[in-house]
């Protein structure tokens, strides 16, 4: 696209941004993690007036408001900071992290004087927390803290909206007299006899409240671990928005999910660099890309379930003039308030065609597609400078968890109402349709690749050949599919920046999470097809303990957890080195020429399993530290591998 958009021009009709972040447990989501995001975001350079950042808390936890509270007053020495040595990344635990000291024009004086702010702040958050109590003298400078009583709990506690900074207010200002952005925390409604519909209830509960207070046209969201990395990330998205030819048809903007931890070789395969830079951006020259929760500026009205029409307009200045007509902060709080109960979407469309949608994992996905079928498009951009940086899983365990959220809920939708090639039929391109079902089909590749990885090699041992002779003709079709789609794979990994060792642990994560993942993804998905289960949202975790973190940087696996999954994983890799033992006796006791042509393929295909599968021997039967394979899991899988054994040998008797 041709952007043709002059900043200076449009000067201060510039719109509005509301900015929504949202975090489900203090306990996964520290709050110092969340007040550093939020930081990042209220020092964008925009102006300030025409920004608002929301949290939403669906813990509902004091100890987030707690540090919301404090983010207040280290926000009014921060921003000013950012903006007068123009800082990078502008998340202070992100900053500090990554420089001892101070850098030029940054003057040793001042970068010590906001480091030790920064350093007094965590750690009152952080003592706070252990303590498990707010000092009395606190919850007395503000009245939020009196909507905490002994009763309310995550799961059962009533609205709680506190405007924290007004930017209409004067007083509201850094300690270089500059307006500040509003900034607004949230915890919906929840009672035990209602479904809170997780993530896309909180966005819509969002909605809701910005709609009141601040009612800007554009609308943000991140993650409250996907901190802002680039302080022109809104300049450059309104680009598309305020395109003269274009921008009246991009509905949403939708910006990589990329992470600050990822280590030298991507031990558990989360860069995903090529979804993000082939994939993705492929897309945009069908409709544009899904939306996928995090890091993407949409268009309030087609949140609101706007239908694209060619003569579309909007009044980007429509957010300031209704700011200013509302001026009572209390009176704001309580009208949010009562737009947040459990009971305010009963008989309404909210979660079906006005908002996020619900009765999905991937209630994102889904919510893009609906928006591309009314007629909207979206732009991907992926700038040099990534827009925001997270936390990726640093253990396999939280790996496995997150991409069975993903499969599940993508394999969900294909089978729903919302299946690409039926919700989008005659909506969106076909080609369009296919792109959405490339992460819809994830799931159910778990059956094609758990027959792969032990049917040939069970049938090594039993003698007994599955693929063409290797002298045949007809070996040829196996032969270029496997050559060319891991020579193309290889290239396609190299030029988006893996390493060789990278993409090998791309491949080894590819099975892995086939057999795993994916295969959990599809039993769940049909067990709430029949009613057997109902929809739950597990939030990963974004700690983890020192030794957990340092095996992580060595790019040691992580194992240490009895879990479905590592029996699984564990009981493939022995299948597969007793299969290959077996088979290598094979070639010694038969005809070595005649089991070379007849089963080489199958010996070839369990060779290179095993090859995968090393680190996993490696923390079944020689590591000691506390992340090897739990001996209970070696125990079970050794198990399955004997029971699986027994049956082939029954079966033919049968």
């Amino acid at each position: 696209m041709v952007i043709t958009i002059s900043f200076p021009r449009h000067g201060e009709m510039l719109p509005c941004v509301d900015i929504f972040v949202c975090t489900a447990d203090p306990r996964s989501e520290p709050p110092s993690l969340v007040i550093s995001t939020i930081l990042s975001l209220m020092a964008y350079d925009y102006p300030a007036k025409k920004l608002s950042v929301y949290l939403s808390d669906d813990g509902c936890s004091i100890f987030t408001f707690y540090a919301m509270w404090e983010t207040t007053s280290f926000a009014k020495h921060w921003i000013p900071f950012c903006k007068r040595y123009n800082i990078e990344p502008r998340s202070p635990a992100a900053y500090f992290s990554e420089s001892d000291g101070p850098q030029e024009p940054c003057t040793p004086k001042d970068w010590s004087f906001i480091k030790d702010m920064y350093d007094e702040m965590t750690e009152r958050i952080d003592s706070a927390i252990m303590s498990g109590k707010i000092p009395e003298e606190i919850k007395a400078n503000h009245k939020g803290f009196c909507e905490w009583n002994l009763k309310i709990n995550s799961k059962d506690h009533q609205s709680i909206v506190e405007i924290l900074v007004d930017g209409k207010d004067q007083n509201a200002v850094d300690n270089e007299g500059n307006v500040l952005p509003t900034l607004v925390y949230m915890a919906r409604e929840k009672r035990p006899q209602h479904n809170h519909n997780f993530k896309a209830g909180a966005m819509n509960a969002l909605i809701r409240v910005s709609s009141v207070t601040s009612n800007s046209p554009i609308i943000m969201n991140v993650d409250c671990d996907m901190y802002s990395n680039n302080k022109d990330t809104i300049r450059d998205s309104l680009c598309f928005f305020l395109d003269e030819e274009m921008g009246h048809k991009i509905g949403f903007v939708q910006y990589p999910q990329n992470y600050n931890n990822i280590t030298k070789n991507n031990i558990y395969g989360n860069s995903l660099q090529a979804v993000k830079k082939v994939e993705m951006g492929g897309l945009d020259s069908v409709g544009g890309p899904p939306y996928i929760g995090t890091g993407c500026f949409h268009r309030r009205e087609i949140l609101c379930g706007m239908i694209f029409t060619k003569d579309y307009k909007v009044d980007w200045d429509r957010g300031v003039k209704e700011r200013i007509q509302e001026n009572i902060v209390y009176n704001i709080e309580e009208k949010a308030k009562s737009l947040t109960t459990c009971t305010y979407e009963h008989g309404t469309q909210w979660g079906n065609e006005i908002g996020v949608k619900y009765g999905c994992p991937v209630e994102d996905v889904i919510t893009g597609l609906a928006i591309h079928c009314r007629g909207w498009e979206s732009v991907y951009y992926n700038p040099i400078r990534p827009a925001f940086l997270g936390v990726a899983p640093a253990t396999l365990s939280q790996t496995l968890l997150q991409t069975k959220r993903w499969s599940e809920g993508n394999f969900t939708i294909f089978l729903s109402k919302y299946c690409p090639f039926l919700f989008g039929h005659g909506k969106i391109k076909l080609r369009h349709q296919m792109g959405y079902c490339i992460y819809a089909l994830w799931a159910p590749n778990s059956l094609a690749t758990l027959y792969y990885v032990t049917i040939p090699s069970l049938n090594l041992i039993k003698i007994s050949s599955l693929f063409p002779e290797i002298t045949s003709p007809w070996i040829a079709p196996f032969v270029f599919v496997f050559c060319v789609t891991n020579l193309y794979n290889l290239h396609e990994a190299l030029s988006c920046g893996d390493t060789l060792k990278g993409w090998w642990n791309v491949q080894r994560m590819w099975m892995v999470k086939r057999i795993t993942s994916y295969l959990f993804g599809v039993i769940d998905t049909l067990r709430k097809l029949l009613g057997l289960s109902h929809m739950t949202f597990a939030v990963s975790s974004k700690v983890s303990d020192e030794d957990v973190s340092k095996r992580y940087e060595q790019e040691i696996m992580e194992l240490g957890s009895s879990t479905p999954e590592y029996v699984i994983i564990a009981t493939i890799a022995l299948l597969n080195l007793v299969c290959l033992v077996g088979g290598i006796f094979q070639i010694m006791t038969c005809s070595w020429n005649v089991f070379l042509n007849v089963f080489s393929p199958q010996l070839i295909l369990c060779g290179v399993l095993v090859i995968i599968n090393i680190p996993f021997y490696e923390a079944m039967f020689f590591r000691k530290d506390k992340g090897r394979m739990p001996f209970p899991v070696t125990l079970a899988s050794t198990g399955f591998l004997v029971l699986a054994f027994l049956i082939e040998i029954i079966i033919p008797i049968i």
